[in-house]
């Protein structure tokens, strides 16, 4: 079982916030904790949520925060988007893999859509390196065409021309200072 650990951030939070504002901004709602975790992903709702672990990997996060900003313009989408970040909201991201991705190697970043607890779709960084944002966008968009979802888009088109992508190399993210 899952222990609370309370592991503190390993990158400065000042420095990944362009990250998370990336995904917030097209209505994603951040698991902070593992309270967060087990309130919304262990819901039995018949509801499909697709979750992000976000990173700060340039190459591969590079693509895939802006390839699931332009897959949730699509017409139909997951019922609630959901996102934690790899190496800052480590204790979510730990019970996250351990009760959704137990059978995935663990990357970030990661996409996953869960439906009943269980994980239905699974997108590693293994499958987003060296694709393109509209390549990730549109295996995804396909896989929302398959499942029980909501219409889309998670924001309106004009908001979503102002989106701006964070594009930065992981390894000048700064270590966090404790």
């Amino acid at each position: 079982m899952y222990q609370i650990n309370a592991k503190p951030p390993i990158y400065d939070q000042i420095a990944v916030q362009p990250m998370r504002d990336e995904l917030t901004f097209v209505g994603f709602e951040e698991l902070l904790s593992p309270e967060d975790v087990e309130k919304n992903l262990s819901v039995l709702d018949d509801k499909t949520k697709l979750v992000f672990i976000n990173s700060v990997c340039g190459c591969s996060a590079g693509s895939a925060r802006p390839g699931v900003a332009l897959a949730l313009q699509h017409n139909k989408i997951p019922h609630q988007l959901y996102t934690s970040f790899a190496g800052n909201d480590i204790d979510s991201v730990d019970l996250i893999r351990e009760k959704y991705l137990a059978n995935y190697s663990p990357t970030s970043p990661a996409i996953a859509i869960v439906k009943n607890k269980e994980t239905i779709f699974y997108m590693g960084r293994p499958d987003i390196i060296g694709k393109s944002p509209e390549e990730i966008s549109a295996i995804l968009t396909d896989m929302f065409d398959t499942i029980d979802g909501t219409e889309g888009p998670s924001i309106n088109s004009e908001n979503y021309k102002e989106l701006v992508h964070a594009i930065s190399c992981g390894s000048k993210i700064p270590l966090h200072s404790n």
